[in-house]
């Protein structure tokens, strides 16, 4: 990292990133011998070097050897509290030191040039605030708290031996478990009292809850409808842990603004997202990594790797199919089930669907900033916005596995201030 001393500027400095390939996010042809000005924590400009303008005062020139110049890249579904599914050590860690590890954890995202994250359960707001005033490093923070599930859902970490691996309640994080319209409303309230950006819900099984199955749908239509409702009181966002076909539905019909994993999407659930403009956040790393964890290390429940197995291919085609009909895809890797740090492994799987490696990084620039709702401070290099900047030593239009190398992101800065420094 950095070191805060050498790359700390005054807010009226000047900072000049030159000698570079600008790929802004919006999707249009790189634009070689490109350079950013920052001021402060904005872009003043961001063009061919001969267009940017040259202001007044002291300036700060950083030469970029030729690097690729992209915006901060943005992980619309992760849980930095989590990293991997080994119940017995989860049930033998002290409660504290959750905290400890996801400082850890949020460094390893950061330096894989993701400086943007939306937390999809586990993140609190003392978290985020961590971040927002510098006494950590770390990704900024979108939070969902923690997700609603219904008993026995997705989410309820109850098995049948009657233990309950999870985090117990604390109030940073309410328990997430509600049944009946009541009881939903009267949760979705007491997240947004923890704080919560956005209301994540789940409404079917998945791969990794131990009582049910991907397929089964969860909460009625009556009542997300009330979780909807209630989060839009306060001018609030659902979205979706979504995988069977039924459920997915029945969170597009309510209006949730994003399908999280999306695996068994049907030509009439594609035909409502494109209506809507609904966000498909697909995560095809996660079932990879819920495989790669238990043929390594063994250190994943048995049902996980069993329903990981059965569901990868249609995930893959579900994934294709959406893209193919122009649903709005937003890159998310549900890091937490696997390790953090691997972030943009997610952008090879998208070119795998059938995005070209532009496409996958608007889908992590400026398409994830949209999904956040953030799309006026982040997801492009345009003046004005927030100077989130990474810069890669590869071409990744060439080669957009090249991320994946962290040797590989030279530099991030993050507000206009370097966070990350390999030259």
């Amino acid at each position: 990292f950095a070191k805060n001393s050498a790359h700390r500027r005054r807010d009226m400095a000047y900072t000049l990133l030159r000698n570079g390939t600008l790929i802004d996010g919006r999707g249009g042809a790189p634009i070689p011998d490109a350079a950013v000005l920052i001021k402060g924590e904005r872009i003043r400009a961001a063009g061919r070097l001969a267009d940017i303008p040259q202001p007044e005062g002291e300036i700060a020139t950083i030469d970029l050897a030729g690097g690729a110049i992209l915006p901060g890249l943005i992980d619309t579904h992760v849980h930095l509290v989590f990293e991997g599914f080994d119940l017995v050590a989860m049930m033998n860690t002290p409660f504290s030191m959750r905290f400890y590890k996801v400082m850890e954890r949020m460094k390893r995202t950061l330096v894989a040039g993701i400086t943007t994250v939306r937390d999809a359960s586990g993140a609190d707001l003392g978290m985020k605030r961590a971040v927002e005033q510098g006494l950590i490093a770390g990704p900024r923070l979108q939070i969902s708290i923690t997700g609603l599930s219904c008993t026995g859902g997705h989410g309820d970490d109850w098995t049948v031996s009657g233990s309950n691996p999870g985090v117990p309640p604390y109030p940073g994080q309410p328990d997430g478990l509600c049944d009946g319209i009541d009881e939903v409303r009267r949760k979705v309230r007491e997240v947004l009292r923890a704080g919560a950006d956005v209301i994540k819900v789940s409404t079917t099984g998945g791969v990794l809850s131990p009582t049910d199955h991907p397929t089964h749908t969860q909460f009625s239509p009556e009542e997300l409808d009330v979780i909807v409702r209630e989060a839009s009181y306060r001018g609030k966002r659902v979205m979706a842990h979504a995988q069977g076909t039924p459920g997915i539905k029945n969170a597009l019909r309510a209006g949730i603004h994003s399908i999280e994993h999306g695996i068994y999407l049907d030509d009439e659930c594609i035909e409502i997202m494109l209506r809507q403009g609904t966000f498909l956040v697909p995560t095809l790393l996660a079932p990879v990594m819920v495989l790669e964890a238990g043929t390594e290390s063994g250190r994943m429940p048995e049902y996980g790797v069993r329903k990981a197995r059965e569901v990868i291919g249609i995930h893959h085609a579900s994934a294709a199919k959406a893209y193919r009909a122009g649903v709005k895809i937003a890159m998310g890797t549900d890091s937490g089930v696997g390790a953090h740090g691997q972030n943009l492994r997610e952008l090879g799987l998208l070119c795998e669907i059938g995005m070209s490696p532009m496409e996958a990084l608007v889908a992590t620039t400026k398409t994830a900033a949209e999904c956040l709702g953030w799309e006026d401070q982040l997801g492009t290099l345009e003046p004005g916005k927030l100077a989130d900047v990474v810069v890669a030593r590869t071409d990744p239009l060439a080669d957009i596995r090249s991320l994946e190398s962290k040797e590989n992101i030279a530099l991030v800065l993050q507000g206009g201030r370097i966070v990350v420094d390999r030259r």
